[in-house]
């Protein structure tokens, strides 16, 4: 394992009866980096978690997270990692200082620093002010903060963070967002499992893409759209007979074939600038109305799709699986 992976798993394999869940599975994530998992429900996302934070035994393959081997030394490790799922697992019978002090001393934090890191992060986590309410009180954004801060009190080195976001609003996954890169620009590792692929845009350094038990690509946010190609003109035509006459106009600056979805034409273009007004000119010259023209480059939804086959959302098999 190179001396400066904080996460390294080789060839996981995990089933449940004839379900594999994992096929053998490889991912690595630098120390202080983000490195996003991302795949539908049911691809295999959380089974991987579960094994990289010791919850679930693999059926082949090696890990070692932290400088420790997941299988061997499951006691140590625990002490090296936070979890936040997609679920607040806090006390709501509680307050938000009581469930963070709660989770100090099970750390076996000396005496003093449960209390000292509860009041720390609170105010960290905009939650000073609720930090005596009991968690029942709490909105589904301050749940997850409050589970995020969980995760933070031993100041673990490496964090997982299975779908935190799910179900948050706008403002409350904006706030996660930034609280996790304050977090890694001071050194911690991230395993980030999301749906949400604005969110791996922004916050992964590396993406693994996931699906069926597989890593189907890999790479950065950049690398993994280049691979289908680059930017590309949309064309909203006037009249969709015209989409003939478009393409044999737009012909020579095009670097792909071009197509009709939606009824939007895309021409993929070898150079962005000075693309938009050459297609508007030729367009006219041709006789051809446009209602919208732009220029736009793939997205981690395009990526997603071409890769998949499907949408990033579906229904969540996965938990179902690995509830069995």
């Amino acid at each position: 394992m190179p001396a400066e992976a904080a996460i390294e798993a080789r060839g996981l394999r995990k089933a449940y009866g004839s379900v594999e869940a994992l096929k053998g599975v490889d991912l690595a994530a630098p120390a202080g980096t983000v490195l996003g998992l991302l795949g539908p429900n049911g691809a295999g996302k959380t089974t991987a978690v579960r094994i990289l934070t010791t919850l679930l035994p693999a059926d082949g393959g090696s890990a070692r997270v932290a400088g420790v081997d997941v299988r061997t030394e499951a006691p140590l490790l625990r002490s090296r990692i936070g979890l936040a799922g997609q679920y607040a697992a806090v006390d709501e019978n509680l307050t938000g200082y009581e469930n963070l002090e709660m989770v100090g001393r099970l750390y076996h934090l000396p005496k003093g620093q449960p209390r000292e890191r509860a009041k720390r992060l609170l105010e960290s986590f905009e939650l000073a002010d609720a930090g005596d309410r009991l968690v029942r009180t709490y909105s589904g954004g301050m749940r997850r903060r409050l589970d995020l801060a969980a995760a933070l009190v031993a100041e673990p080195p490496v964090l997982f963070l299975d779908e935190p976001t799910t179900g948050l609003d706008p403002r409350s996954r904006l706030t996660l967002w930034e609280t996790i890169e304050a977090r890694v620009a001071e050194g911690t590792t991230v395993l980030l499992t999301t749906q949400y692929l604005d969110e791996a845009d922004r916050l992964a350094d590396r993406i693994s893409v996931i699906d069926h038990g597989l890593v189907i690509a890999e790479g950065s946010s950049d690398e993994l759209k280049d691979q289908l190609g680059g930017e590309s003109l949309e064309v909203t035509l006037e009249e969709e007979a015209a989409t003939e006459a478009a393409i044999a106009a737009l012909a020579s600056l095009c670097a792909a074939e071009p197509r009709r979805d939606d009824g939007v034409l895309r021409i993929p273009v070898a150079q962005r600038r000075g693309a938009v007004a050459e297609a508007v000119r030729r367009l006219g010259e041709a006789g051809v109305g446009i209602d919208d023209i732009s220029m736009r480059r793939p997205t981690l939804d395009d990526v997603f799709l071409e890769l998949t086959g499907h949408a990033a959302e579906a229904e969540d098999e996965e938990e179902e699986v690995t509830s069995r």
